[in-house]
């Protein structure tokens, strides 16, 4: 199993910027991609950037890509989102969600594991 617990969250003015981590532990060895999703009040769980864990390749969803960026430190077991120019829209709770496939998912479907979320609140 592996026990993943995200960080860095809390309310940012708009056009700010802040950067979440996600600390892996367990049995990390079997960890093939990791992403980040987040799921505003009342609506689904959306992806928002995904990365092998070799690091090899990322993929971001359209409404982040240019103003975020996703990256991971290996040793440390840390995922870690940076986004920047946010938006009052940006606004939801953030999960890390890990997979054993060596695959950088865009569905909560395709992840075995799951954080308990940080909350991001974007003021305008």
């Amino acid at each position: 199993q592996v026990q993943l617990v995200e960080s860095g969250g809390g309310l940012v003015q708009a056009g700010g910027s802040l950067r979440l981590s996600c600390l892996a532990s367990g049995r990390t060895i079997s960890l093939g991609a990791m992403g980040w999703f987040r799921q505003a009040q009342g609506k689904a769980r959306e992806f928002v950037a995904s990365i092998k864990w070799s690091g090899s390749s990322t993929s971001y969803a359209e409404y982040v890509r240019g103003r975020s960026i996703i990256s991971r430190d290996n040793v440390k077991k840390t995922l870690v989102l940076e986004m920047s120019l946010l938006k009052p829209d940006d606004t939801a709770v953030y999960y890390c969600g890990g997979r054993r496939e060596v695959v950088d998912g865009q569905s909560p479907d395709d992840y075995d594991y799951w954080g308990q979320g940080t909350q991001v609140t974007v003021s305008s």
